[in-house]
């Protein structure tokens, strides 16, 4: 089976180009290829049929530049790094022509010519676990129905309604067939549909309990809908059933691990992953991360620097430094960020990531100017992969308004589960709560957790997949659902957030989203607690904007978008105070950093515990914390922060326009 292209998608300059290719006249075809490209320098087709024509040249070296920009543009073009691979072994560079048919076949498992390259490799490096692991994907994709395959092509293509289309035409007479349930798992996924995914792969697993690609499959599905308890049990199982696991299986083991706080278990795999792939950049940065989250600060430095050293135009690792908030870049390495920004082969990921960690940079060297130049510009190159919208925004916060009405509580009064346990940390990212969560959590009677996704993933099962935009079926559904609903998911979540938890009776959930269900939270545990974490709304929005978030968050790419999303906020925890009174306690940084222990106290008596020392020395606690303020909570409170808004004021008007003259007012902005 030839790895297949689609020609309807190709230029006429292209196609010919191909056919002087099989003529073997390479030389005639790179000059075809210039002329379409002077024309269209990102036709990706084109580029790609460029580096052909320069192997068949034997211009390997030459070729390898132009896949690596193409690379870099487009990350997931599986035929790119495949191409690299066959140059790679041209070069007799086995080593990379290994790491290149890897990553091929990662983005594009369809390209059976990489898994037969890497079946050469393997055999001749006498890695006879991992040979068998490929042997099983050629023979699957040699049997692969041929509506399948062309499946797997629109799938490496990114056209997710064709591939959807065809899959869905297959199923309809192979209502059990396995791979394609697979790949319309894989369609939904990318689509963001998760709950259809899983289904699709609890399924498969029903049908073939000891099909070991699906269930890395649903592995990574569990790791994508932070479920990781679950994922960290699914790839437990495989690791315990594999000698010497594929790659795919130790990095689920890894990332599964550490989002389920096993960190031990997370930095074995890492450091396994690293010793199997020295050259992979993603390794040491995904096991800084997990040191960071321990406290082991300049152990995770140095492994973002290892990062650095292996692909100097990797963005993530000079973020991951920068997002440190303590290291300080030298002059060599705020020149070397800006030239690698620049540097044609630098993807737009990549980029943005350089340009937040160079705004933190020059911040720290009193650069404003220069500073916010960087900042605004690694927003503009985020939102360009957003979809934030402010008007769908205004209507979910109004559909919260109308439905969840102090008649319709007093209607469902009494239905959830009375269990006194969570503690939630409500409001904006940068916002304060991880300071909160800190102080109780060096109580003895609560215990830490993270970021968890429940109430999120509760609202979205509510809302299904097809309400019309006018009409949404949640929060309405609130209103219609038998009573008996409302403490089975209650108990849910009391089940479900477990494996977070130690022993102590009470837990902090600190997901900031989670101030949009307020609602639904007290609907279902009408004894928790909830905590708003509110910062001056300067502060906090700009500090949103000098973020770059690993996911979610999409508001925070624009002045005007966060300070719109900061009004609207604003007016629906104005909502819960109206028709829950009493049910929020609303904590401003502002005071806990004037009056730690009065706002401590205050903290304490909310939550009904009895007064702890070791709640004002939070800093001394350890913990793992996952979050950007992870270092700054471990030192004392400080009031340099308060005011880091102000030396960029004069580029922040789009900021207080949008917030609007009643929040302005409120704070006493000018």
């Amino acid at each position: 089976m030839a790895d297949r292209q689609l020609p309807h998608l190709l230029t006429p300059e292209v196609l010919e180009a191909q056919r002087l290719l099989r003529q073997g006249s390479p030389d005639s075809a790179e000059q075809a290829l210039r002329g379409r490209l002077r024309e269209a320098p990102d036709d990706v087709e084109a580029r790609y049929a460029l580096a052909v024509a320069q192997r068949q040249q034997h211009r390997w070296v030459v070729a390898l530049k132009t896949l690596g920009a193409l690379a870099a543009d487009k990350p997931g073009f599986g035929r790119a790094y495949q191409e690299a691979g066959y140059n790679h072994v041209a070069l007799r560079d086995f080593e990379q022509a290994r790491i290149a048919f890897e990553h091929a076949t990662t983005f594009d498992p369809g390209l059976i010519n990489s898994w037969k390259s890497l079946k050469r490799l393997y055999q001749e490096r006498g890695e006879t676990d991992r040979l068998r692991s490929v042997q099983e994907q050629i023979t699957f994709l040699e049997a692969l129905p041929p509506e399948l395959i062309a499946v797997v092509s629109y799938l490496s293509e990114g056209r997710l309604a064709e591939a959807e289309t065809q899959c869905k035409s297959f199923l309809r007479h192979n209502k059990t067939h396995v791979e394609g349930m697979r790949l319309l798992a894989e369609i939904a996924t990318r689509a963001k549909v998760y709950e259809d995914a899983e289904f699709l792969l609890e399924t498969c697993l029903e049908l073939e309990p000891d099909h070991q690609a699906a269930r890395v499959q649903y592995g990574n599905l569990l790791v994508k809908m932070q479920k990781f308890s679950q994922a960290a049990e699914v790839a437990d199982a495989l690791l315990a059933k594999t000698e010497a696991p594929i790659t795919a299986i130790r990095l689920l083991h890894a990332q599964a691990s550490s989002g389920a706080g096993r960190n031990q278990a997370a930095r074995a795999s890492y450091r396994a992953l690293m010793r199997e792939q020295p050259n992979e950049p993603r390794h040491p940065v995904g096991l800084g991360h997990v040191l960071k989250t321990d406290g082991e600060l300049d152990q995770a430095v140095a492994l973002y620097h290892q990062a650095c050293a292996l692909k100097p135009n990797h963005g993530d690792a000079w973020w991951s430094l920068a997002n440190t908030k303590s290291y300080e870049f030298t002059t060599a390495e705020l020149a070397e960020m800006a030239a690698q920004e620049n540097a044609e082969g630098t993807g737009g990921l990549d980029r943005a990531q350089l340009c937040f960690a160079l705004g933190s940079g020059h911040e720290q060297r009193q650069a404003h100017e220069t500073a916010f130049h960087w900042y605004e510009r690694g927003n503009a190159l985020k939102r360009e992969s957003t979809h934030h919208s402010s008007t769908h925004l205004e209507a979910r916060v109004q559909g919260q308004i109308d439905v969840c009405t102090a008649a319709l509580f007093a209607k469902r009064e009494g239905l959830g589960l009375p269990a006194p346990d969570p503690v939630f940390i409500v409001g904006l990212p940068r916002a304060g709560s991880t300071l909160l969560e800190q102080i109780l959590s060096s109580h003895s009677q609560v215990d830490g957790t993270m970021e968890l996704h429940n109430v999120l993933n509760l609202a979205k099962r509510l809302r299904g997949r097809d309400e019309s935009p006018g009409q949404p079926r949640y929060p309405r559904i609130l209103g219609e659902l038998e009573d008996d609903y409302f403490r089975r998911f209650g108990q849910q979540f009391i089940d479900d957030t477990r494996a977070y938890r130690g022993d102590a009776p009470f837990f902090i959930d600190k997901m900031p989203n989670n101030f949009f269900h307020v609602g639904l939270i007290k609907l279902i545990l009408p004894n928790a607690k909830v905590i708003d974490a509110r910062r001056h709304p300067m502060a906090c929005c700009f500090s949103g904007f000098k973020q770059l978030f690993g996911e979610g968050q999409e508001f925070s790419y624009g002045l005007a978008d966060i300070g719109n999303y900061y009004r609207e906020y604003v007016r629906l925890m104005d909502h819960w105070d109206a028709v829950l009174p009493g049910f929020v306690l609303r904590v401003e940084h502002e005071d806990v950093v004037d009056d730690l222990e009065g706002q401590v106290r205050r903290l304490l008596d909310f939550c009904e515990l009895p007064f702890e020392a070791a709640c004002l020395d939070f800093h001394k606690t350890e913990r793992s914390i996952r979050t950007p303020s992870s270092e700054q909570v471990r030192q004392p409170i400080y009031r340099q922060g308060l005011e880091a808004w102000r030396p960029f004021e004069p580029w922040l008007d789009p900021l207080k326009e949008a917030l609007g003259p009643e929040v302005r007012r409120r704070y006493g902005i000018g």
